[in-house]
């Protein structure tokens, strides 16, 4: 790779490269890199056909949507779990019913490139599982997902994934104990999971290059986590602008599945 002076330099380069330049300059990022680390948000999903929350496309702004009487927070919020319940499961078996979704092009990619040594984990805010669907094994889910249930009452007790929303009760209930089933979700008003939490920042700071995709980086303490990142190749793969893209190596503002099958391993 062509040598620079300074890491304004070379960000000023490869942010004048355009078209096949641009992505043979990503390649070659990926071919001299040994621990990559992916983190993925909402725009990851989409490429699936799964809404992002927040885009004008996304959940909340849906035609059928019947929750217009509730904030968008609230609905995924530990506040509306516990003191409207009835509300929170209703709305999670609508909208959070992931099982017919199949991963994309990213999704398989970046189990490849695990499996090929040179990516060392990812990092999710997603929720749906669909990383571990594609193959990938090293996954940090910092919101959590819905292919875990676990008992209120005896949180080590996981029911199976399918649980609540096979459930015939507005509320599911533990069959041993009787409390109320929840999914191992990350809700608004709760802290990120420690393991994850944990297992994600020290990836990212052993991180050679890190891998950005499908978020806008806004949305904290998760947007934080890629500050821990002080390896050399830092590439954002998404749809609109973010806050970071003058500080990326390079800047995909195009689809992640089409910037990502490109890669060969």
């Amino acid at each position: 790779m062509k040598e620079f002076h300074s890491r304004h330099e070379r960000r000023a380069y490869f942010h004048g490269l355009q078209g096949e330049e641009k992505y043979a300059a990503f390649q070659e990022m990926i071919d001299e890199s040994a621990r990559i680390v992916f983190f993925g948000g909402a725009g990851v999903s989409t490429e699936s056909g799964i809404p992002d929350f927040r885009s004008k496309d996304g959940l909340y702004n849906k035609p059928d949507i019947q929750f217009s009487d509730y904030a968008p927070e609230y609905l995924l919020s530990s506040d509306c779990l516990f003191d409207e319940p009835k509300v929170f499961f209703e709305f999670y078996r609508q909208k959070l019913d992931v099982r017919g979704i199949e991963p994309n092009v990213a999704h398989y990619k970046l189990a490849e490139m695990e499996k090929a040594g040179k990516l060392s984990a990812v990092v999710t805010q997603n929720i749906d599982g669909l990383h571990e669907k594609a193959g990938s094994k090293t996954v940090y889910n910092i919101h959590g997902t819905t292919f875990r249930n676990y008992c209120t009452g005896h949180p080590h007790h996981e029911l199976p994934s399918d649980f609540i929303l096979d459930s015939k009760e507005a509320v599911p209930h533990c069959p041993i104990c009787g409390r109320m089933v929840r999914p191992d979700v990350t809700l608004y008003g709760e802290a990120l999971p420690d393991d994850a939490v944990y297992g994600a920042v020290r990836a990212i700071e052993d991180a050679d290059m890190l891998i950005i995709a499908g978020t806008s980086l806004t949305v904290y303490p998760a947007a934080s986590f890629v500050r821990y990142f002080q390896g050399q190749n830092l590439v954002i793969i998404n749809r609109d602008a973010t806050p970071m893209d003058s500080e990326a190596d390079l800047v995909f503002h195009e689809s992640i599945g089409k910037v990502l099958g490109m890669v060969k391993v």
